[in-house]
């Protein structure tokens, strides 16, 4: 069976590598659906010869069903809202191509080829944000997939809007003639939430290392104690995620010399000696406390990973058709309850680093309560001029949006369907929803990593000549795109290029 990872996926959705069936899959699938071909014959199947959700009960004349199948496409092809883009839509055709490779949905090799044809061509399907409440799968995202694969509706294709009939016959492809159960096969699935939430953690890893880079930044900028992320304080707590963090932050300071070692403290006796400490004894918890907030971010992760691979690599669709047992399934593995859950996961934790990376800005930018730099970082005449006073705003606000949609949206089924799907998933506006967080995400860290630089360029000389590596590479890509601040001039397209820059950058930690 095929089997993809995450990386596999962003190399598929996100570089635009070629996917390429092996043989041995597409026996598999040409086997289920010789089998299911067969088997129905004389039979009862869901999807085949009978109606579909409540109205299961009536059964289909002969000389109809292949018209069920373009109907149900059809009728469900009914998605408002914003068009998922590019990168989406990919993931959406890898998860569904992964979900028939498996072998058990009863579809042709033809519906794999065709999906493969547009993943390769570039071939974009419209499908919509809104429509699915991911019970029966994405039912009405699916169904747009679908009506572009027979040719119908409209695709973007060489990054403009066509008619889906103009770009195949362009490209001297025949729609896809519908059989059996295919409608309902694509139709029925997890796949658009799936392939989201494949590129939601995608990005989340991204911008956790761009959490985990800054905190360690301000960190060494602000001379704090290295025992904070030390390894005696954190292998006395049990948790995997906040070990790696602060290994990450070790790792990322190795040949700092700014840090400040604890041991420098209790050797310094004219410093014990004194009645009140010039410089802080220990920091705010959004300095001190990085691998314990960061922490449970990376474990959330990591378990939201597991399981969106395992919906990947499953089966998702009903009936399940299984020559291995010479029988026909039905039951609900479209209900995505599993991804709905991850997503609302990761969009809260996001959300928290959204936060902490908030509280470190407001940190850098009050001069009161970090006493080493200029009121809002300002390289020129205060009172005159703002240094980064106006970006604050925007990353405030920003964040207050992300804490607002961070609400579960697991928990929030209303039955439909004649109350068939009389309690869902809401799957796909989970991932949409989380993806939303983490777009914020990255604009929240791009004014904050501004102000991280504009930190450093307040440095002496000496100061900054004790840097670390990792801290001058990340400080030089940061300038590569945006200058120091010192007169007054607009900052929205820098905010915007070092937002871009931080999406597509995968540092290494």
């Amino acid at each position: 069976m095929n089997k993809l990872d995450l990386k596999q996926i962003e190399a598929y959705c996100i570089q635009q590598k070629s996917f390429e069936v092996n043989t041995a899959s597409l026996e598999r699938v040409e086997q289920s659906f010789a089998f299911l071909q067969d088997f129905s014959s004389d039979k009862i199947i869901y999807g085949i010869n009978t109606g579909f959700g409540p109205m299961v009960q009536y059964k289909i004349d002969e000389d109809k069903l292949n018209q069920l199948q373009y109907n149900l496409i059809r009728s469900h092809s009914s998605g408002t809202g914003n068009v998922l883009d590019d990168e989406s839509t990919r993931a959406v055709l890898v998860a569904r191509i992964n979900n028939f490779l498996q072998g058990n949905s009863g579809v042709s090799i033809d519906v794999v080829n065709q999906l493969v044809t547009f993943l390769n061509k570039g071939i974009h399907p419209e499908i919509y944000e809104h429509g699915g409440v991911g019970a029966s799968g994405d039912l009405v995202q699916l169904a747009h997939l679908a009506l572009n694969l027979i040719g119908e509706g409209y695709v973007r294709y060489k990054n403009e809007r066509r008619k889906t009939a103009d770009v195949l016959a362009e490209l001297g492809i025949a729609p896809l003639k519908i059989k059996l159960r295919e409608g309902l096969g694509l139709m029925n699935g997890t796949s658009c939430m799936s392939g989201i939430g494949a590129l939601n953690l995608i990005y989340s890893y991204r911008l956790l290392d761009w959490s985990i880079a800054s905190s360690t930044i301000i960190n060494e900028v602000v001379e704090a104690y290295d025992d904070s992320f030390s390894v005696g304080l954190n292998e006395v707590k049990a948790h995997k995620g906040q070990q790696a963090i602060a290994q990450k932050m070790r790792s990322f300071l190795a040949d700092s010399d700014l840090i400040r070692k604890r041991e420098e403290l209790f050797a310094d006796d004219e410093v014990m000696q004194r009645s009140k400490f010039t410089k802080k004894i220990q920091e705010y918890y959004s300095i001190r406390c990085v691998p314990q907030i960061l922490g449970p971010v990376l474990d959330t992760l990591n378990y939201a990973k597991e399981v969106v691979e395992n919906e990947f690599n499953s089966t998702n669709d009903n009936p399940i058709v299984s020559p291995e047992h010479q029988n026909v399934f039905h039951g609900g593995n479209f209900h995505g309850d599993y991804v709905s859950l991850e997503m609302d996961k990761v969009k809260m934790v996001i959300t928290k680093l959204t936060m902490l990376a908030e509280r470190q800005l407001n940190f850098l930018l009050n001069s009161k309560i970090n006493d080493l730099f200029p009121a809002f970082l300002n390289t020129q005449t205060l009172g005159l001029n703002f240094g980064i006073q106006g970006m604050q705003f925007t990353a405030t606000s920003t964040t207050a949006e992300s804490q607002m949609l961070s609400n579960p949206m697991y928990v929030h089924s209303i039955p439909n369907n004649n109350d068939n799907q009389d309690i869902v998933s809401m799957g796909t506006n989970s991932a949409v929803i989380a993806r939303k967080v983490i777009d914020n995400g990255f604009q929240v860290m791009a004014i904050h990593m501004m102000a991280v630089c504009q930190a450093i360029d307040l440095l002496n000389e000496e100061k900054r000549a004790k840097l670390s590596t990792k801290t001058n590479e990340i400080y030089q890509l940061i300038r590569s795109v945006a200058p120091t601040i010192n007169e007054d001039v607009p900052q929205f397209e820098n905010i915007r290029e070092v937002t871009k820059t931080l999406q597509n950058t995968s540092i290494n930690l």
